[in-house]
C-alpha cells in the first residue's frame, strides 16, 4: 500500500494495492500490522456503511468526547471525503484535507480522533463504508457548518447541497465553546 501525507499531520491518503487479472481484483482493505506501521492504529470497534445520492453532503461531525477515528472508502460511485482539524491548541486548528474517494480508485481516508469529518456525493449515488475506534455516543456527538467561512472548504458544490436538518443548523466552529472541542495533544 502506498501511503500520501496531507498538509496536516496524522491525516493520510490511503491508496491499497490492487492485484487483478481478467477474473477481477484483490485487494487488503485492513491488515493491523502494516496500517499501525503507517500511524493507523486501532483497535476498530465498529463499521458503517451509508447509501446517498448525488449532492448529499454530511458533517461536519465529531464526537467528544469519544472521539472516533475513521478509516474511511467508498465501495461504489464517488464522494470528496473532508478532515477538519478541530483540536484546540493544535498548529492546524481550523485546517482542512481532502480527497476524492471512489469505487474506482480504491482510496481509503484516515481522520484522526479529534476530527470533525464530513463528505459531499459527486456521483449519482454513493456505497460509503467507514470504521471506527470508538463506538458512536449520540449524546457527545455535534457539528461544525459544512460551509464556515473561517475554515474555507473548496466544497465541489454545484447548486446547494442535501443537507439534514441537524447538518444545517450546525454553528460556525467560533461559536462552538472552547471547552466543547477536543483538546490537541502535541502529537
Amino acid at each position: 500500500m502506498k501511503i500520501v501525507e496531507t498538509e496536516i499531520p496524522g491525516v493520510l491518503i490511503i491508496e491499497p494495492r490492487l492485484h487483478g487479472d481478467h477474473r477481477g481484483w484483490f485487494m487488503e482493505s485492513w491488515q493491523a500490522q502494516r496500517y499501525a506501521d503507517a500511524g493507523i492504529e486501532g483497535p476498530f470497534v465498529q463499521d458503517n456503511m451509508t447509501l446517498s445520492r448525488h449532492g448529499i453532503l454530511r458533517g461536519l461531525h465529531v464526537q467528544h468526547p469519544h472521539a472516533q477515528g475513521k478509516l474511511v472508502q467508498v465501495m461504489v460511485g464517488e464522494v470528496f471525503d473532508v478532515a477538519v482539524d478541530i483540536r484546540r491548541g493544535s498548529p492546524t486548528f481550523g485546517k482542512w484535507a481532502g480527497v476524492i474517494l471512489s469505487g474506482e480508485n480504491h482510496r481509503q481516508f484516515w481522520v484522526p480522533p479529534g476530527f470533525a469529518h464530513g463528505y459531499m456525493v459527486t456521483s449519482g449515488e454513493a456505497l460509503f463504508s467507514y470504521k471506527c475506534t470508538d463506538l458512536y455516543h449520540p449524546e457527545t456527538e455535534f457539528g461544525v457548518r459544512w460551509d464556515d467561512p473561517d475554515i474555507g472548504i473548496d466544497w465541489p458544490v454545484v447548486g446547494p447541497p442535501v443537507l439534514s436538518e441537524k447538518d444545517e443548523n450546525a454553528p460556525l466552529l467560533k461559536e462552538i465553546p472552547a471547552e466543547r472541542l477536543p483538546e490537541y495533544g502535541g502529537e
